[in-house]
């Protein structure tokens, strides 16, 4: 990679700009995700079915997967500061034009614009964080900068539904616009002017998609991800089927789930800088098999639950940093392209896990999701050793 940036304005300014991208991730995963807790009011408000409401997260989903490699792509020659600002600008845009929507259409068409935005955002600031680090330090350095998008699960998605119940789903679209907005001014002050890295471009973007080693370790996003997703999506319906939770319960488990989200998400950019990404997530891939079947053993103890609750995602969480610095490592000359296509596997992998999940929750019932989310993960296993074999 070349820089070409101009100095920090002062000596905090690298520690300072990393505070302040993962900040902005954390309301970019707020936006994303916090449609989870808003669909009941969201599709009372306009009379449209719970089904129809959830197109809300399906549309962003699709959006972000499609645009978000060809849109850095399509801006790989300007300056990183740009290209955050911009990012940043079309997300909060996004977002109060969703808020402002008179109609199904236009409100997944600002979901659309938002993830847009997004897909630029996200993946140029762990590009910009990683060049901006040492090597020695770079797996911490992706950890911190993704840090705000896992601490959105644990905050800013049961804010974004306490908000959507009391004041309207419209009031929790027009926050996470007005959040949004100080970044970009931020971004456009703190961000060095000048910044570039390896330029990229669709050609570029062409090139990483027929090479497939590259291609191979991208989606391994996706398969890691989807076997957590095949119990994660369906989480609530098997606490409440074999626990007999309700409210209470299943929002405490999804708040430890998220904290022990958190502490994965530090531990894993810790353990790729000491042990090596291949390594880190050949393991983690291993321990979703052992952990994952525990889910159809259920009931259980609650406390039994709740430590399952923080054992599984600090372990499924971990995986990020891990697979950003190997992606960096295979394909250095196009880190944004590679970046973005990773961000990409994440909505993927959710999608494909979900409807994995919901075909053997029809076929064979709650008991057989943890059996099923194993399954996967043999999948991810195998899935991680052919991809290092074949990357060397």
């Amino acid at each position: 990679m070349t820089d070409a940036a101009q100095a920090p304005p002062d000596a905090s300014g690298p520690r300072l700009l990393i505070g302040a991208l993962s900040a902005a991730n954390f309301v970019i995963g707020m936006g994303a995700f916090m449609v989870v807790g808003l669909l009941n009011p969201l599709a009372d408000d306009m009379g449209i079915s719970a089904a129809a409401a959830g197109w809300v997260m399906t549309s962003y989903a699709l959006a972000y997967a499609v645009l978000s490699p060809v849109l850095v792509s399509l801006t790989g020659d300007l300056g990183r500061r740009r290209v955050l600002a911009l990012g940043m600008a079309l997300f909060a845009a996004g977002c109060a034009l969703s808020a402002s929507a008179p109609g199904e259409g236009m409100l997944f068409a600002g979901r659309m614009v938002a993830a847009a935005g997004a897909g630029m955002f996200s993946p140029v600031a762990a590009a910009v964080a990683a060049g901006l680090s040492a090597p020695e330090q770079r797996g911490r350095t992706l950890a911190a900068v993704f840090f705000g998008l896992t601490l959105a699960q644990v905050f800013g998605v049961p804010a974004g539904g306490w908000i959507a119940y009391t004041f309207g789903w419209r009031s929790a679209f027009w926050l996470v616009a007005a959040m949004a907005v100080p970044f970009v001014w931020f971004i456009w002050t703190r961000v060095p002017r000048g910044l570039r890295f390896q330029p990229v471009s669709l050609a570029d973007l062409g090139r990483v998609l027929r090479d497939g080693p590259v291609m191979l370790a991208v989606l391994f996003t996706t398969s890691f991800l989807g076997a957590i997703y095949v119990v994660y999506t369906y989480l609530s319906p098997l606490l409440s089927g074999t626990m007999g939770w309700g409210r209470d319960g299943i929002t405490l488990a999804l708040v430890i789930y998220g904290c022990g989200a958190v502490a994965g998400n530090l531990f894993g950019g810790f353990l790729a800088d000491r042990i090596g990404a291949g390594r880190t997530l050949t393991g983690l891939a291993m321990a979703q098999i052992v952990i994952v079947p525990a889910f159809s053993v259920l009931p259980m103890p609650a406390w039994a639950v709740m430590a399952l609750m923080i054992v599984w995602p600090f372990f499924g969480w971990s995986f990020m940093a891990a697979q950003q610095i190997r992606l960096l490592t295979l394909a250095p000359e196009a880190a944004s392209v590679v970046l973005a296509l990773n961000a990409a596997a994440i909505y993927v992998g959710a999608a494909v896990g979900s409807a994995l999940g919901g075909a053997i929750l029809s076929g064979f019932g709650l008991s057989a999701l943890g059996i099923g989310g194993a399954l996967a993960g043999t999948v991810a296993v195998a899935h991680i050793f052919l991809s290092r074999r074949m990357s060397g």
